[in-house]
């Protein structure tokens, strides 16, 4: 989604934190101004050589002034440097999240330091990235098997068009029927390989099986038929 360029949440802490440390100087020197003005008093007489609240206020604004120029940079420079500090976690997690959006999972934060709300959330990323990527791996075998297990099939159907284009007098029965079981054999795979795909869902009912009967079946799917046979010689010496 493409937003528009707005102010960065390191120079908003800056300067909530410089405009806490400012109204904190001036509610200070406000107290101690009002402080001070309960004993000077407001008109003097000429005999007494005492200041008056004129003199104060001379003598006192200019420090404030400045005792508040300090605090605003004191406030800007720590804040800045305080905000960077608190941030830093939330750019590794922003880093990591780049770099999984370009395709890299195998990249962690590995947040150090004690527990706290950007730890835990680092953390939680590094748990989902180390999820996707095991979902992503799994998935590339799953992929690799069924275009492994699927090619069989494939292959013995090519192998029985060969033959019946080859050969005109072939017992077309007979082909239809063979075609249809292997046919029927890999759409029983194919539903294999989908209930497989969903084995990290846990929506299936586990049951025993018993493998010999599937190896005797696959056996004799793949072994070939007597007209197959015959024709193997000939396809020996096909360039």
């Amino acid at each position: 989604m493409d937003r528009a360029p707005g102010t960065s949440v390191r120079l908003k802490l800056t300067l909530s934190y410089a405009g806490v440390v400012m109204l904190t100087g001036v509610g200070l020197l406000a107290v101690v101004w009002f402080f001070l003005l309960r004993y000077v008093p407001d008109v003097i007489v000429e005999t007494m050589m005492i200041p008056d609240r004129a003199d104060l206020l001379a003598a006192f604004a200019p420090k404030a002034a400045l005792m508040l120029a300090l605090l605003l940079i004191f406030g800007l420079l720590g804040g800045w440097m305080l905000a960077g500090s608190m941030l830093a976690p939330l750019t590794r997690i922003s880093n990591a999240t780049r770099l999984a959006t370009n395709g890299s999972l195998s990249h962690r934060i590995q947040l150090e330091g004690r527990q706290d709300e950007f730890r835990d959330l680092a953390d939680a990323f590094d748990t989902m990235l180390a999820q996707l990527e095991a979902h992503d791996a799994e998935q590339q075998r799953f992929a690799a098997n069924a275009s492994h297990e699927l090619r069989t099939p494939l292959a013995i159907t090519q192998t029985l068009l060969d033959v019946a284009h080859q050969d005109p007098k072939v017992d077309s029965g007979e082909l239809v029927d063979r075609l249809q079981y292997v046919n029927n054999r890999a759409i029983d795979l194919t539903e294999a390989l989908l209930l497989l795909s969903r084995a990290n869902h846990r929506s299936f009912t586990r049951e025993q099986v018993d493998l010999s009967l599937t190896a005797e079946e696959a056996a004799e799917t793949l072994l070939p038929s007597p007209r197959t046979e015959r024709l193997r010689p000939a396809h020996s010496h096909r360039p």
